[in-house]
C-alpha cells in the first residue's frame, strides 16, 4: 500500500510539474511586484525577496502548501514604511489574482486607503484589514470560503457596503471595531447565522439595542458592541444566545434594569461587562452562582442608581473571578458592607471597588487571599482601621495600589516596600495616615506615581525615596506636616515631572539638589515656611507649565532667571514679599496665568507683559505699583480678569480697557484713579459669552491609560483585554481669583470662572455721572462704585442688570430719587446706595428689596419710606409717579416743607415785631413822624 502511494505522488507531480513551475513563476513576479508596491517610493522592506535565494516559498512572510509550494499565507502587517507616505493609498485587486491557493492574507497597519477592483481569493479563510485607512469595505467576489474579516481601526463610517457581508454565510469571525460607524446596526445581520464572533467595539453606533437580526445569531460565542451610544434596555431574547462567553456592553447609554434571571440563563458565560451605562434598580449577584465559567465581571455604575446585593441570601459562588469590577455603585443598602463571598475568591487579578461608600474595616485579607492580585482600588469608601499588610508576603505582583478618600489611620507599614516591589502607581491620599513616610519606599525602584497627600505625615522626606524611587513620574505629599529642607544634592528623581509638596512645614533656603529632576512641568511649593531669594536657576526648567510658590516667605526681586521659562503657563508667587520692579524681559508668550498679588512690588506695570498675548488672568493687586494704567494692556486680547487693586496708580481709566472683548472680572479698586467712567465700558461683553470655553478647565499630566505586564489575559478572538484599563492623571494648579463680591472675599476656582463677572472701581477719586450705557451689562454680577465722587442720578437702565447680585453705590455724591424699576433685579442680594444725597421714597419692598435693611440706605437725609424711620408726606405716600414726574414729587416735598416751616415761622416774626414796636416808645413817636410825613405829601 504504501509503495503504491509513492507511486502514486510520484506520478502526480510528474504530471503536474510542468503547470506548477509555471505558477510558481507567475507568484514570484506578483510578489515582486506587491514588494514593489509596499516599499514605494524608496522603503527597505522584504528586504529577502528577489535576493539569492529562488525558492519564495523560503522568503520571509510567507507560507507555502508543502504538497504544492503554492503560496497559502501573505503576512504582509506593518510593512509599509507610513512615514515615508503623505498621500492616499490603494492597492490593485488584480495584483493578489495569481494566488490561488491562498488561504490567509494579512495587511493590517499599512495605511491603505482602498482597493482598485474586486478582491477574487476562492479560498482566502483569514483576511486582515485593521489599522488601516480603508473608508469602505472592499467588494468581494469568490470568497464563499471566508471564515476571518478583520476590519477593527479604519475610517468607515457606513455600512452602505455592508449587504454584501450578509452573503458570506460561512463568516465565523467579524470585527468592526474601533470605526467611525454612525446610525443603528443593520438587522440584516441577523442572516450572518455562522458568526460566533462579532465586534463593533469604539463606533458611533445609536438607537435602541439591535434586538432584531442579533438575537438570530445563535451560534454566537463573542459579541462586543462597547463604547457606543446604544440606548435602552437589555432585551430578553438575548438568554436565546446560550452559547456566549463573552457579552461586552459597557461604556453605552442603556438603562432600565439588569435583569438577573436573563443573565443566569447564559451559563457559558465567562466574561460579562455592563459597566459605564445608566442601569439603576436592583441586581442580586447570587443569581450568578452558578456561572462556573465566569471570570470577568464588571459592574461599574455611571448613575450611582444601581443597587448590588450580595448578602441578601446565602449561596456560594460555583465561580472564581479574576477581574471584578463594581465600582460607584450603592452596595448592600442599608449596611453597605463589603460582599462577603469575595472571601471565597483566591484567583483575583483586579478588583475596583471604589466609590461605593462601604463601611467597616479596610479588607486587608484581599490582599492576603489573593496573592496574584496586580490591580486593587477601594477608593473614596469609609473604611476605616489601620492599613495591615500580610506579615510573610513579599515580592507580590501588585502594580496599583489605590485605597484614597477613606478613613484609615495609624503609620504605613515600615515594610511596604518590600512586600510591594512591583508597584507603578501608589495612591493612599486624602486619610488619616500619621507618622512618617517608610523609608522602604525607596524600594520601590519601579514606582511611577506616588500620592500620599491630605494626611498627617510629619518628618523630613526619607532619603531613600528621593534616591531609590528613580522612576518617579508624580510626586503628591502635600497638606501635611512634613519638614526639613527642600532639594539636597543627594535629591536625585531624575524622571520627575510633576510635584506637590504645597500646605506643609519645610522651611529653609531652596537649595539646587531639584536640578536633577531636569524635565519638570509641574511645581507647587505654596504654603510652607521657605525662606530666602527665589534661586535664578529655577529658570534651568526649560519644560516647566507650572511654578506655584505663594504664601511663604521669600524676599527680595523675582529672578532674571525667570525670563528663560519660555512654555511656562501658570505663575503664583502671591503672597509673599517680592520687590523691586517686574523684569523688563519678562516676555512669557506661553503664559496664561499670572499671580503676583500681595508682595511689595513697585514700579509700572512692565511693557514687556503686553508680549504675553496668550494672558487670561493679570492679578497684581496689593502691591506698591504706580504710574497710570498703561494703554498697551488692549494688546492682550485673551485677558479675562485684570485685578490691579490696591496698588498707586493714577490718571484716568484708559479708554483702550475696553478692547479687551473677553474680560469678565475688572478691579480697580482702591487706586487713586480720577476722572470719569469710560461709557464704552459696555462694549465689553462681561459674562454674555454664550458658550465657555475650556480656559478655566485643570490642565493634566500624567497618563490616562496603562496597560501592564498582566500574569493573566482573557484568551478571545476579539482580542477584548481592556479590564486592565487604569488611568491616573496630576492635575494643574486649578486658577483662582479672589474678588469682593457681596460685601466680601470670594474666592472663585476653575470652570466657575466662566459664570462669574464683575468691576470693582471702588475706593477711587472718579467724578462725574453714571453713564445709563453701564445698565446694559445685562450680565453682570457684580458692580462696585462706592467710595468715589460720582454724582448725578442712578440710572433707570440700571433696572436692565438682570443677573447682578451686588451693586454697591454708597458713599458717593449721587442725587435726585432711586428708579422704582430697580426692584425688577430678582438676583439682588447685596445693594447699597448710603451716603449719597438721594431723595425721595425708597424702593417697594418687594422680592428682594425687602430683604434690604436701613443700612442700605442711610446718609440720605431727604430719603423716606420703610425700611427706614422717616415717613414720607403726602405727595410721597403713594407709589414712585411716572418717570417724568419725579422732580415735581421733590418740589412737592420742598413746598410742604415750606408751607409747614416758613409761614408759622413768618406770622410768629410778624407778630413779635408788631408788639415790639407798639410796646417800645421811640419806635412809636418814628412811627407817628413817618406816618405825618406821608400824610403831608398827599
Amino acid at each position: 500500500m504504501a509503495d503504491f502511494l509513492a507511486i502514486w505522488f510520484l506520478l502526480h507531480v510528474l504530471l503536474h510539474a510542468n503547470g506548477s513551475l509555471a505558477f510558481w513563476e507567475e507568484e514570484k513576479i506578483a510578489l515582486l511586484k506587491l514588494k514593489d508596491v509596499l516599499n514605494y517610493p524608496n522603503g527597505t522592506a522584504l528586504s529577502s525577496w528577489g535576493g539569492k535565494e529562488m525558492d519564495c516559498c523560503k522568503w520571509e512572510r510567507i507560507g507555502c502548501s508543502k504538497l504544492t509550494k503554492r503560496v497559502t499565507k501573505l503576512s504582509l502587517n506593518r510593512t509599509r514604511q507610513i512615514e515615508l507616505h503623505d498621500k492616499d493609498f490603494f492597492i490593485e485587486s488584480s495584483l493578489f489574482l495569481p494566488f490561488e491557493e491562498l488561504q490567509e492574507l494579512r495587511l493590517d497597519g499599512n495605511l491603505i486607503t482602498g482597493f482598485n477592483g474586486v478582491l477574487r481569493l476562492n479560498k482566502l479563510q483569514i483576511l486582515d484589514l485593521s489599522y488601516n485607512s480603508l473608508t469602505e469595505i472592499p467588494s468581494f467576489n469568490g470568497l464563499e470560503s471566508i471564515k476571518f474579516l478583520r476590519f477593527s481601526s479604519n475610517r468607515l463610517k457606513n455600512l452602505s457596503t455592508f449587504q454584501e457581508l450578509t452573503t458570506l454565510r460561512g463568516l465565523e469571525m467579524l470585527d468592526l471595531g474601533y470605526n467611525d460607524i454612525a446610525g443603528e446596526m443593520p438587522p440584516s445581520i441577523g442572516a450572518m447565522t455562522s458568526l460566533k464572533s462579532l465586534s463593533f467595539r469604539n463606533n458611533e453606533l445609536n438607537g435602541s439595542f439591535p434586538e432584531e437580526g442579533l438575537c438570530n445569531l445563535r451560534s454566537l460565542q463573542e459579541l462586543d458592541i462597547s463604547r457606543n451610544s446604544l440606548k435602552g434596555s437589555i432585551p430578553p431574547c438575548i438568554s436565546n444566545l446560550t452559547s456566549l462567553r463573552l457579552l461586552e456592553l459597557s461604556e453605552n447609554n442603556l438603562e432600565g434594569t439588569i435583569p438577573s434571571d436573563l443573565l443566569s440563563s447564559l451559563k457559558s458565560l465567562e466574561y460579562l461587562s455592563l459597566s459605564l451605562n445608566h442601569f439603576e434598580g436592583s441586581i442580586s449577584l447570587s443569581s450568578f452562582a452558578n456561572n462556573s465559567n465566569l471570570e470577568v465581571l464588571e459592574l461599574d455604575s455611571l448613575n450611582k442608581e444601581l443597587h448590588v446585593y450580595t448578602e441578601n441570601t446565602t449561596w456560594k459562588p460555583l465561580f472564581q473571578l479574576k477581574v471584578l469590577r463594581l465600582s460607584n455603585c450603592k452596595i448592600n443598602e442599608p449596611t453597605r458592607s463589603i460582599p462577603s463571598f469575595l472571601l471565597t475568591q483566591h484567583d483575583l487579578r483586579v478588583v475596583n471597588l471604589s466609590y461605593n461608600s462601604m463601611v467597616g474595616e479596610l479588607p486587608a485579607w484581599l490582599l492576603i487571599n489573593n496573592t496574584k492580585l496586580e490591580f486593587l482600588s477601594l477608593a473614596q469608601n469609609s473604611f476605616t482601621g489601620q492599613f495591615v499588610l500580610p506579615a510573610d508576603s513579599k515580592d507580590l505582583d501588585l502594580f496599583w495600589l489605590d485605597v484614597s478618600k477613606n478613613d484609615i489611620q495609624g503609620p504605613i507599614p515600615a515594610s511596604i516596600g518590600h512586600i510591594f516591589p512591583n508597584l507603578l502607581y501608589l495612591n493612599m491620599s486624602r486619610n488619616s495616615f500619621q507618622g512618617s513616610i517608610p523609608h522602604s519606599i525607596g524600594n520601590m525602584n519601579k514606582l511611577r506615581s506616588l500620592d500620599l497627600s491630605s494626611n498627617n505625615f510629619t518628618g523630613e522626606l526619607p532619603e531613600h525615596l528621593v534616591m531609590g524611587c528613580k522612576d518617579l513620574t508624580m510626586l503628591r505629599l502635600s497638606h501635611n506636616k512634613l519638614q526639613g529642607q527642600l532639594f539636597p544634592k543627594r535629591w536625585n528623581l531624575t524622571r520627575l515631572q510633576v510635584l506637590y509638596l504645597d500646605n506643609n512645614l519645610f522651611s529653609g533656603h531652596l537649595l539646587p539638589g531639584l536640578l536633577t529632576s531636569s524635565s519638570l512641568i509641574l511645581l507647587k511649593l505654596s504654603d510652607n515656611s521657605i525662606s530666602g531669594k527665589l534661586p535664578d536657576w529655577i529658570g534651568e526648567f526649560s519644560f516647566l507649565r507650572s511654578l506655584s510658590a505663594s504664601r511663604s516667605f521669600f524676599r527680595g526681586p523675582i529672578p532674571v532667571g525667570f525670563c528663560r521659562l519660555v512654555q511656562l503657563s501658570f505663575l503664583d508667587l502671591s503672597w509673599n514679599s517680592l520687590s523691586d520692579n517686574i523684569p523688563s524681559c519678562f516676555n512669557l508668550s506661553a503664559l496664561k496665568y499670572l499671580h503676583l498679588q500681595g508682595n511689595e512690588l513697585s514700579g509700572p506695570l512692565p511693557r514687556a507683559l503686553y508680549g504675553s498675548s496668550s494672558l487670561v488672568t493679570l492679578d497684581m493687586k496689593d502691591n506698591k505699583l504706580s504710574g497710570k494704567i498703561p494703554t498697551w494692556i488692549s494688546l492682550l486680547p485673551n485677558l479675562r480678569n485684570l485685578l490691579l487693586k490696591g496698588n498707586n496708580f493714577i490718571g484716568s481709566i484708559p479708554f483702550q480697557l475696553c478692547q479687551l472683548q473677553n474680560i469678565s472680572i475688572l478691579d480697580l479698586s482702591s487706586n487713586s484713579l480720577s476722572g470719569p467712567i469710560p461709557s464704552c465700558l459696555n462694549d465689553i461683553p462681561f459674562g454674555r459669552k454664550k458658550a465657555h470655553d475650556q480656559t478655566f478647565e485643570t490642565d493634566e499630566y500624567g497618563w490616562t491609560l496603562y496597560s501592564p505586564f498582566m500574569t493573566y489575559e482573557y484568551q478571545s478572538v476579539l482580542r477584548v483585554n481592556q479590564y486592565v484599563e487604569a488611568g491616573f492623571y496630576s492635575s494643574d494648579v486649578a486658577e483662582e481669583i479672589e474678588f469682593i463680591s457681596k460685601l466680601r472675599y470670594e474666592s472663585y476656582t476653575g470652570s466657575i470662572l466662566n459664570y462669574m463677572s464683575g468691576i470693582d472701581l471702588s475706593m477711587n477719586k472718579l467724578i462725574g455721572p453714571i453713564s445709563p450705557e453701564l445698565g446694559f451689562l445685562s450680565d453682570i454680577h457684580t458692580l462696585n462704585l462706592s467710595h468715589n465722587q460720582l454724582n448725578g442720578s442712578i440710572p433707570r437702565a440700571f433696572s436692565n442688570l438682570k443677573q447682578i447680585q451686588s451693586l454697591d453705590l454708597s458713599n458717593n455724591k449721587l442725587s435726585g430719587g432711586i428708579p422704582p424699576e430697580i426692584v425688577q433685579l430678582n438676583f439682588l442680594s447685596v445693594f447699597s446706595v448710603a451716603n449719597n444725597n438721594l431723595s425721595g421714597r425708597a424702593p417697594d419692598r418687594k422680592a428682594q428689596f425687602a430683604t434690604f435693611e436701613a443700612s442700605s440706605y442711610e446718609g440720605n437725609p431727604f430719603l423716606c419710606g420703610l425700611p427706614l424711620q422717616e415717613t414720607c408726606g403726602r405727595s410721597t405716600a403713594a407709589s414712585d409717579p411716572n418717570p417724568g414726574e419725579i422732580d415735581d414729587e421733590i418740589d412737592d416735598l420742598f413746598k410742604d416743607a415750606f408751607l409747614e416751616t416758613f409761614v408759622p415761622s413768618s406770622i410768629v416774626a410778624f407778630l413779635g415785631a408788631s408788639a415790639f414796636i407798639y410796646f417800645n416808645p421811640s419806635c412809636r413817636m418814628l412811627f407817628q413822624f413817618v406816618e405825618a410825613k406821608l400824610l403831608s405829601s398827599r
